[in-house]
């Protein structure tokens, strides 16, 4: 994952919305500016001017600070939207009910009586129901890093994929 260098003040709206989806931000404060309220772990700042060095430095401390903290937890709102690593899939209203009990139970197995519950309120639609939406609901979801496992005898897991991050300043 990069580290996103945002110029403060000016690209405020920019920095709320890689706020909202977990990215990890370093924030270009401009000379005259007063310093930002860095309230989230990930997100650093340096005045400007800086050296290439400092901005550099700067972003890969604050990458290894994230190393070992897994900050990025699956989302998803009233509407399906599921958002996870910076992307975002919308969700039938089917999937959309059994993923927000796999998400909000991240990392936890999640039992097939619960799913059914969730999926089908008042209802017993059998096994293979369940089994056709899990598996629509993995492929909508993979692409964003999201893996739901199955558990056996147990029910399944959602999880995020581990990926590589990488620091990469541009020249200016």
């Amino acid at each position: 994952m990069d580290v996103e260098l945002i110029r403060w003040p000016s690209q405020r709206e920019r920095r709320e919305r890689l706020l909202a989806a977990g990215r990890p931000r370093l924030l270009l404060v401009e000379a005259d500016a007063p310093a930002p309220v860095v309230t989230d772990l990930a997100e650093d700042w340096v005045r400007l001017p800086a050296e290439r060095a400092d901005l550099q430095a700067r972003a890969e401390s604050l990458l290894a600070r994230l190393a070992g903290l897994d900050l990025t937890l699956p989302r998803i709102d009233e509407w399906g939207v599921v958002r996870y690593g910076g992307g975002h899939v919308t969700l039938p209203p089917l999937e959309a009910r059994l993923a927000s009990l796999l998400v909000a139970q991240f990392r936890c197995v999640t039992t097939r009586d619960q799913l059914m519950r969730a999926g089908w309120p008042g209802e017993d639609p059998g096994r293979n129901p369940l089994d056709v939406h899990i598996l629509r609901l993995r492929r909508r979801v993979g692409p964003l890093g999201l893996r739901v496992r199955t558990v056996r005898s147990r029910g399944y897991l959602l999880e995020g994929e581990t990926g590589s991050r990488k620091v990469a300043v541009p020249d200016r």
